[in-house]
């Protein structure tokens, strides 16, 4: 056989294939060492959440009012999750939801009443989200990686008796890495929260109620150019990018 015929090469092939199967089998034993940290009081509710994205695209918005309320319903389960960030994403993605339909909905399918109604309730969902990431930020912004370990021990482990020590101690330890990591995110997804506030007040034509939310999410988040292009529509500024904020309040619209 012809293939591989110089020693060089196939040493070459070897060292490779070598390298690839040590990178899979590190690669395995990372992923399923990530997954047995994970608490598994909320697995489900992660993996509801996996589906989120796929019924947006194909606009199943019944499927998704249903699959938040059950996510939701996993959270609230447990005293550690009930106010946590998590429930703040479900809350602001709720409050995204509503308005989409509200908007991009035609009026000859839906009245101007139920219009009215879906953006109340995004409002009543953008403001709950608001309220449980500043009640969240307030507990933990800032703190220190002890600070965090204190704060989260008094009730996390409420619900895991079932499991022996090191598992207990494995989930607190991958929960304490995603509290650090949402110290940093959490600003963001607030800045979304009162950037879609302000498209509930924009919807109202209170401009001047938008205005004020737009400039708070960009103070708490300078990158983000939903509330940037919405604040500057309303005052007749040219957008970053042309995107979809164009189509649903134009400039001419006052």
């Amino acid at each position: 056989m012809m293939l591989f015929k110089n020693k060089s090469t196939r040493a070459l092939v070897i060292i490779i294939s070598a390298l690839v199967l040590f990178t899979l089998l590190i690669a395995h034993f990372v992923y399923k060492n990530i997954n047995e940290s994970v608490d598994p009081r909320i697995v489900k509710a992660r993996s509801l959440y996996e589906g989120y994205n796929e019924l947006a695209q194909r606009n199943a918005i019944d499927s998704i009012y249903l699959l938040m309320d059950e996510i939701e319903v996993i959270y609230n389960s447990f005293d550690h999750y009930r106010n946590s960030y998590e429930v703040g994403v479900l809350y602001n993605n709720r409050a995204a939801t509503y308005l989409t339909v509200a908007l991009f909905t035609d009026s000859t399918l839906m009245s101007k009443k139920m219009k009215d109604s879906l953006v109340n309730l995004s409002e009543i969902a953008a403001r709950k989200s608001i309220q449980i990431y500043e009640d969240w930020l307030s507990k933990y912004q800032d703190k220190s990686f002890e600070e965090i370990d204190q704060i989260a021990s008094a009730d996390f482990y409420i619900g895991l008796e079932m499991y022996n020590k090191e598992q207990q101690s494995r989930f607190f330890k991958r929960r304490i890495k995603e509290i650090e990591t949402a110290q940093s995110e959490t600003r963001r997804r607030l800045s979304v929260s009162y950037t879609n506030l302000g498209m509930v007040y924009r919807h109202r034509l209170d401009y001047e109620a938008a205005a004020k939310c737009y400039k708070k999410a960009i103070h708490l988040w300078d990158k983000n150019l939903t509330a940037e292009n919405n604040l500057n529509i309303l005052f007749n500024k040219p957008v970053r990018e042309r995107n979809f904020i164009q189509k649903m309040f134009p400039s001419t619209r006052k």
